[in-house]
């Protein structure tokens, strides 16, 4: 096991915020609790894996409906203590009162967690179900940043959605909504994934129209195979783009050749958003390691350059 910060003196951790101010790019990955113990190894040996890259932080998400809230807890405090890696944490509101959400935030400040990333959650068992606010809990993620804020010294992310929330009725109220949540007190956001780079970069200009400038971290998962795209539609509400759709079908029966056009497909998304000033890319892993190594290996070279817009 690689040295953590749990084994000597413990140090400050920059927040994301502090991270992103400095100029440079931002490179994160995104993981999810584990439901099994194969899954459990899988996880920790991507996170040593991803580790080695230094990247600027790594996120844990919540189950539907909060249904992994604890194992989320579990795993970015086992990350804090035992690798040299910052952690964000994903936090919802779904079936939680307000004493319990604080609970959890004093649990994270022990931890010495000041990242979290705050987003109002799917209800549980059917993500596009009706959505009931526990009556001693919040109703919008906007009221979660400034219960987050109000608690103590910490960094505050938001969702963004680059087509629109499955939930929100245009794609106008949407970006006013991601503009609220910014004002409420967020420090940067993190879009869902996405797979056209022109969906990002009219997002970044509706905020930009509205007067924010927080900044907005495009979210990118490579497509390994085909049941990916279903899959992303699923998760992010979006359809999947009709022209990626149709480069990704003329190999659909060459598992080998679908995978590789998965990573290619990526890293071109990728280089395109750096080159358009993105503060940089955070990758969603679904908790393995080598496509988003070999996505990142392909487009380091633009860390080096500072982000631009």
């Amino acid at each position: 096991m690689a040295e953590g910060r749990s084994s000597v003196q413990r140090e400050r951790v920059p927040t994301v915020r502090e991270l992103l101010a400095n100029g440079g790019r931002s490179f994160s990955f995104e993981f999810m609790p584990p439901k099994t113990e194969e899954g459990e190894r899988q996880l920790w040996r991507a996170i040593r894996e991803l580790e080695a890259l230094r990247p600027t932080f790594v996120s844990v998400t919540y189950g539907a409906g909060g249904t992994t809230r604890d194992r989320t807890v579990e795993i970015v405090e086992r990350v804090a203590h035992e690798t040299t890696l910052t952690p964000v944490a994903h936090f919802t509101a779904v079936n939680h009162s307000v004493s319990e959400l604080r609970h959890l935030i004093g649990r994270f400040a022990g931890a010495g967690v000041r990242n979290i990333l705050a987003v109002r959650g799917d209800p549980p068992g059917d993500p596009m179900g009706e959505w009931v606010q526990h009556p001693e809990g919040v109703l919008y993620a906007e009221e979660l940043v400034k219960l987050i804020r109000r608690s103590g010294d910490f960094c505050v992310g938001v969702a963004a959605f680059p087509y629109k929330h499955p939930r929100s009725d245009s794609i106008e109220s949407d970006t006013e909504y991601l503009v609220r949540k910014c004002r409420s007190g967020a420090d940067y956001a993190i879009t869902q994934m996405f797979f056209r780079a022109d969906d990002f970069l009219r997002l970044r200009d509706r905020v930009a129209a509205q007067g924010c400038d927080t900044p907005i971290i495009p979210g990118i998962m490579p497509v390994t195979q085909m049941s990916t795209i279903a899959r992303s539609e699923q998760l992010s509400g979006a359809p999947f783009p009709p022209d990626v759709a149709a480069r990704f079908e003329a190999v659909k029966d060459d598992p080998a050749a679908v995978r590789a056009l998965g990573v290619e497909h990526a890293a071109e998304l990728s280089r395109r958003l750096l080159d358009e000033g993105a503060p940089g890319i955070h990758f969603i892993t679904f908790n393995r390691s080598s496509a988003t190594r070999e996505v990142f290996s392909q487009i380091q070279p633009a860390f080096d350059r500072p982000a631009t817009a």
